[in-house]
């Protein structure tokens, strides 16, 4: 750990100074208490900082959680090892392809039964909260259980042990991308109405007791749930898919859902605070977690060891080195297959801008992370489904 600042601690030892500069300027706005934490895998965000933890006194960033509210992974044990595994693994890809709908704008056609008593959930939740989630998407029933683009996943993978494990990657999908951008347009609005100067605009923020405030954490906190339960019902559909490749139930031996695109209020350095986590995991001490790294390379399971200096945190991935364009103007198709050698996957350019190469090393991010979580397992993937 560096302290880079009175209020601002670094564990990344691969970072560029726009990124420290970025975050610098969150750490100085007043009611940052006690510090601003960043994460191994820290890079440039929208105001905030991909990889930050940001401890707020009376006041939330909106976009200091950004505009996936609740993001997050979701891994499942099973008893099943790899001799157990058929063969033609695209056959399971392809299953999973169908099963779950994927990239962005895409949704299921109905609501399927297993979603229903999930929607329900949703429903009373949205209603005790009191709003209407459809204000922001009107198909958001149809949104459960869909992944969704970009660095979203889904994966067959196996431990050191040669245990599979099935695990994915997504979050509130575009109901809770519009719930965000709702909420971050409020506060720009309000810091200018009040005349307050920003040192940039997405760090505007929403004043504790003020109604503004209110909503904007009833309305999160309901984007945060869709994530869970939207996780949970695309694992429940994966098991399927791989029993029926299998040909055997799926038993579950242990499952972990964890954010990390999330708000909590929390008791940090003697204070109630509200702790964002833009893109960081909950590692208290003892909590199970979620490290996925990037497409073709390794992702953990890990457990926390309750650093108080990083406010209970640890990285949440292996955190990008070069942006989409950037990495689409570097890598071939080619070199993507190279790297994703041994591994089924849809072999399309669309996936250049995800290639490995593209993000820090998940193993130089684990490295700075020792003091912050124990690694339980290390998976392998051996499937791997993206959309578009």
């Amino acid at each position: 750990m560096e302290k880079l600042s009175a209020r601002l601690v670094s564990w990344a030892s691969l970072i560029d100074e726009k990124t420290v500069e970025q975050a610098r300027t969150s750490s100085t706005m007043p009611f940052i208490y006690p510090h601003l934490a960043l994460m191994p895998d820290a890079h440039l965000g929208l105001g905030a900082t991909v990889g930050s933890v940001i401890p707020t006194l009376g006041a939330i960033m909106p976009a200091a959680v950004g505009v996936d509210i609740g993001c997050g992974m979701i891994a499942v044990k099973t008893q099943f090892a790899r001799h157990d595994l058929p063969e033609n693994r695209r056959e399971v890809r392809e299953q999973i392809e169908r099963a779950i709908p994927l990239s962005a704008g895409h949704a299921n056609r109905k609501v399927v039964a297993t979603a229903e008593p999930r929607i329900a959930e949703l429903e009373a939740l949205a209603e005790a909260k009191g709003f209407d989630p459809a204000r922001y998407r009107g198909d958001w029933r149809l949104q459960l259980g869909s992944l969704g683009s970009g660095n979203h996943f889904i994966e067959v993978s196996l431990d050191e042990t040669d245990a599979v494990w099935l695990f994915l990657h997504s979050g509130s999908r575009g109901v809770g991308n519009k719930i965000a951008q709702h909420h971050i347009r409020v506060a720009q609005e309000l810091c200018r109405k009040w005349w307050i100067d920003l040192p940039d605009k997405d760090l505007a923020y929403l004043v504790e007791g003020t109604p503004e405030f209110t909503r904007h954490i009833a309305e999160l906190r309901w984007a945060q749930h869709f994530a869970l339960l939207n996780r949970e019902e695309m694992m429940d559909r994966v098991i399927r898919q791989v029993s029926e490749w299998v040909g055997a139930p799926v038993e579950e031996r242990e499952r972990i859902n964890c954010h990390h695109n999330f708000t909590e209020s929390e008791e940090h350095f003697g204070k109630r605070v509200w702790v964002s986590r833009k893109g960081a995991i909950q590692a208290d001490a003892g909590r199970p977690g979620l490290i996925p790294g990037s497409m073709g390379t390794a992702s953990y399971v890990v457990e926390g060891l309750g650093d108080r200096m990083s406010l209970n945190s640890s990285p949440h991935g292996a955190g990008r080195t070069y942006s989409r364009s950037a990495a689409r103007r570097t890598f071939t198709q080619d070199q993507l297959r190279e790297a994703m050698a041994g591994i089924e996957f849809r072999d399309t350019d669309a996936f250049i801008d995800e290639i490995p190469a593209a993000y820090k090393p998940i193993d130089r991010v684990m490295a700075d992370a020792a003091s912050l979580v124990r690694v339980r397992h290390t998976l392998r993937q051996v499937v791997n489904v993206k959309g578009d």
